[in-house]
C-alpha cells in the first residue's frame, strides 16, 4: 500500500508538471464556495495578474470585458448548475489594460447524487484565431460589397438594383404608397466611345454617376448602373409628378456640365434621355412589367429626339 501511495503521489506530480508545461492554463473552482483551488502559473505570463490574485469567481468576472460579461457569466453559471460541460469565448483583461481572447473549456465534476461539486477547465489563448476570424469576416463583407457594387462608377450594380426594387416593391405594396422608377441612358454613347476612346468613355460614365448622386439626395432614394450607359433610380413614396421633376433636374444637371460630345447627333455636349413612371402596386401586379414599362418610356424619349423626359402618369 505504501508503494501504491508513493506511485500515486509521483503520478500527481507528473500530471501537474505536464499541465503546467502546456500553453493552456488549467484551473479548478470549488462550486460550494466559488473559489479557485488551483490555477496554472501560465496565467501570469498571459494576463500579467499574479497567480495568487485569482481567489474567487469574482476575480474572473471582474477581469472580463464588460461587453462579454453578462452573457458569458450567465451562460457558464447556468450550464455549471445543470451539470453540463461547456465552452465560452470572451475577452480577458490583462494587467496592462489590454484584452486577450480566451476560450474556457469547462468540465463539471458531480457527486454520486449528480450535484455539481467542482469545475475543472482550461483557458486557451485564441487571440490569433479571433483576429483571423475577424479578418475573414471583413474580407467576406468586402467581397459582398463588391458583388453589389459597380466596379467602374462605385454606385450599386444591376444585382443590387434587383434586390432593392424587390424590397421597395414589397414596401409599396404593404403601405399602399407610390413607388417611382426612372431609367436613363446617355445619348449617342457609342459615338462618344468611338470618337474619344473607351478610357474617356469610362470617365464619362463616372461623371454621370456623380451628377446623379448630387441630384438624388434623399436617404431612401437609390441609384444604380443598370448596364452599359444606362442608369436607374428607385424613388420610395414618390408619385409620378415628383419623380418627373427629379428626372428633369438630372437631365438639366448633365447638360449644365458641358461635357463635350463632338460626335453627338443632337448636341455639342453630353445629354441624357429618361423614362419615368410611378405605381402603387396591388397583389398580383407584375414588378417585371413595371420595369418594362419604364424601359419603353426611355425608348420613346430616345425615339422622339433624345435629351428629354418621357413620363407616364396614373400607372
Amino acid at each position: 500500500m505504501k508503494t501504491d501511495h508513493l506511485e500515486m503521489e509521483d503520478d500527481s506530480e507528473v500530471y501537474k508538471t505536464l499541465l503546467e508545461s502546456t500553453k493552456a492554463i488549467p484551473w479548478k473552482i470549488e462550486w460550494e464556495t466559488l473559489t479557485f483551488s488551483y490555477i496554472g502559473p501560465q496565467i501570469e505570463s498571459l494576463l500579467g495578474w499574479e497567480r495568487n490574485s485569482w481567489k474567487s469567481i469574482d476575480d474572473w468576472i471582474e477581469r472580463m470585458h464588460p461587453d462579454d460579461r453578462e452573457a458569458v457569466v450567465n451562460f457558464c453559471i447556468a450550464q455549471s448548475r445543470d451539470g453540463q460541460d461547456h465552452e465560452a469565448d470572451y475577452r480577458a483583461l490583462t494587467q496592462d489594460g489590454s484584452y486577450v481572447w480566451l476560450r474556457d473549456v469547462v468540465h463539471v465534476v458531480r457527486d454520486e447524487q449528480g450535484d455539481t461539486i467542482a469545475l475543472i477547465g482550461f483557458m486557451f489563448d485564441i487571440t490569433e484565431r479571433k483576429s483571423t476570424e475577424q479578418r475573414l469576416l471583413q474580407l467576406q463583407q468586402e467581397l459582398e460589397d463588391l458583388s453589389y457594387s459597380d466596379a467602374l462608377t462605385g454606385i450599386a450594380n444591376r444585382r443590387m438594383f434587383n434586390s432593392i426594387l424587390d424590397m421597395e416593391w414589397g414596401h409599396a405594396l404593404r403601405c399602399r404608397q407610390p413607388l417611382s422608377l426612372i431609367m436613363l441612358d446617355i445619348d449617342c454613347f457609342k459615338q462618344y466611345n468611338d470618337h474619344y476612346g473607351h478610357l474617356k468613355g469610362d470617365e464619362c460614365l463616372k461623371q454621370v454617376a456623380e451628377i446623379l448622386k448630387s441630384v438624388v439626395r434623399r436617404s431612401n432614394d437609390f441609384i444604380a448602373r443598370f448596364g452599359g450607359e444606362e442608369f436607374a433610380l428607385i424613388l420610395r413614396d414618390t408619385d409620378a409628378e415628383t419623380a418627373g421633376a427629379m428626372a428633369e433636374r438630372c437631365r438639366e444637371q448633365v447638360l449644365l456640365q458641358h461635357i463635350p460630345h463632338a460626335a453627338s447627333d443632337i448636341s455639342e455636349v453630353l445629354t441624357i434621355s429618361l423614362g419615368v413612371s410611378s405605381t402603387v402596386p396591388s397583389p398580383g401586379d407584375d414588378m417585371t412589367g413595371f420595369i418594362e414599362t419604364v424601359d419603353k418610356l426611355l425608348y420613346q424619349a430616345k425615339e422622339q429626339g433624345r435629351n428629354r423626359v418621357e413620363i407616364q402618369y396614373g400607372s
